[in-house]
Order: structure tokens, then sequence, then C-alpha cells
């Protein structure tokens, strides 16, 4: 379970089981989490965040796109 970012106490990894989804992330915080697809950037699941705090990961995702993206890439081995 690749570690690809961290920002302040969410921790944004993908699984590596996981190769033949669409490009995603999954976000921990505590005991939270959630999973956004990456191409278009929109919620897939969510287990416990707020609406608040969900906004927040979605700007964060937005912000952070290019590099989630070159990650997963990177890491299944996709060339784009």
């Amino acid at each position: 379970m690749p570690n690809v970012l961290r920002i302040q106490s969410y921790r944004f990894y993908f699984y590596s089981h996981e190769p033949n989804e669409p490009p995603h992330v999954h976000i921990d915080k505590d005991r939270l989490s959630a999973k956004f697809w990456l191409r278009p950037i929109r919620l897939a699941k969510n287990f416990g965040f707020s609406s608040v705090e969900l906004r927040k990961l979605q700007q964060l995702v937005e912000e952070h796109q290019q590099q989630l993206l070159a990650s997963w890439n990177e890491y299944f081995n996709i060339e784009h």
C-alpha cells in the first residue's frame, strides 16, 4: 500500500492490488477514510468524514491531482 502524499493529518495512498480500477486515491485520518476518483475528480466512497471535511479533501485532491496521477502511473507502469 504505497503512501503517495501526507498533508497535515491526512494520508493519501492506493492499494497495490487495484491496478484494474480507474486511477484513484484513498485518504485516511485516524479511523476515517475516503476514496476519490482522479479523472474526473469525484468522491467514490466515504467512511465517516463530514461534508465540510470532504470538501477540503476534494480541494486537496484537485490541488495535487497531477502528482497523484503521476504516482499512480509510475507505480502501475502506465505510460501517458
